[in-house]
């Protein structure tokens, strides 16, 4: 894989929306969270109709030899539940570990049946000072259980059709006490998938050669949606992310930081954080570490780094002579 152009996007698609301006928990917008790639319990799911995904379905084509090997990684936040004893912070905060999945690589023409690899990740709890107050910080982890299906079909010559399926396995007691809040603390949030070829090609399902469009367009895609990342012209590497993307896509060099929103407003959320209260920062402070990073950075961000974030051109073309 090419991790170093995938690390950059696979960190800000895990962390799209994690906290949004202004960055403290009694905002509006960060009272409901997690809406992104969430993989809930089953029993979770069914009870919602299935509006809530308990699965996660990638398909992609790869041009491959005898001896192309496919790497696949799942990435995903396991929530962790925040509370204060004995302080003045906020009583209750959902934060995030990251969690990875890495399975052995494969051999692509010797998956004639499907491959199922189960993980999972125990129950956590921790108890320590707070940062800023002098309460007593809880952290709480519930236990979670997954299965990724991996399985291939030869779909032409030199052309397989591969299909990667996450399922969250988290046992969940449907009771009326089962609320949202209580599912995300066993689901997978943020979760996509990372492919690496050696000695083969993806195709690109946004712009694939003339002669493999129909294939292209038969991968069904639940959930996620592959695209090649790295340089321009690469094609071993894809993520799947439960975000819109298109193939090749960059964090932009001017970006100091997370400020965990990927629509490139680093310059307006950096001038308006610079405007928070003295009491909206000392939320933020208390509450979320993450977010007191950004808080930190932005205060002691140099006037020549701001000033980067203004304007920059990017791609400018000479405009062609007309002919006549």
């Amino acid at each position: 894989m090419n991790l170093t152009a995938l690390d950059q996007i696979a960190k800000a698609v895990l962390y799209e929306g994690y906290m949004l301006y202004p960055y403290r928990p009694s905002a509006v917008k960060n009272q409901h969270r997690w809406n992104f790639g969430v993989l809930y319990p089953k029993s979770y799911s069914d009870a919602q109709d299935g509006t809530d995904a308990w699965t996660m379905q990638t398909e992609c084509l790869i041009q491959s030899g005898p001896l192309t090997e496919l790497e696949v990684r799942i990435r995903f936040l396991h929530l962790m539940e925040r509370s204060e004893e004995g302080g003045e912070g906020n009583s209750s905060w959902q934060e995030a570990v990251e969690r990875e999945v890495r399975l052995p690589a494969i051999t692509v023409w010797e998956l004639t049946e499907p491959l199922i690899h189960e993980f999972s990740f125990p129950a956590h709890e921790t108890k320590e000072p707070a940062v800023t107050t002098r309460g007593i910080v809880l952290r709480r982890q519930e236990a979670i259980r997954g299965a990724v299906e991996i399985s291939a079909v030869q779909s032409g010559d030199e052309i397989v059709k591969v299909r990667i399926r996450v399922r969250n396995q988290t046992r969940l007691d449907m009771t009326p006490a089962a609320t949202r809040d209580l599912a995300l603390m066993r689901s997978l949030a943020s979760n996509h998938t990372l492919l690496g070829l050696q000695d083969g090609a993806f195709v690109s399902l946004l712009d694939p050669p003339d002669g493999l469009r129909d294939l292209a367009g038969g991968c069904q895609n639940v959930g996620t949606w592959p695209v090649l990342v790295g340089d321009e012209g690469q094609r071993d590497t894809m993520i799947s992310s439960p975000i819109i993307l298109y193939d090749y896509p960059q964090i932009a060099p001017e970006s100091a930081g997370d400020l965990f929103d990927g629509t490139e407003i680093d310059e307006i959320l950096s001038l308006r954080i610079m405007t928070l209260t003295d009491e909206e920062k000392k939320e933020i402070r208390r509450s979320d570490e993450r977010a007191r990073q950004i808080l930190k950075r932005t205060e002691n961000v140099p006037a020549e780094q701001l000033m980067k974030l203004h304007g920059v051109l990017r791609g400018m073309r000479p405009l062609k002579e007309d002919s006549e």
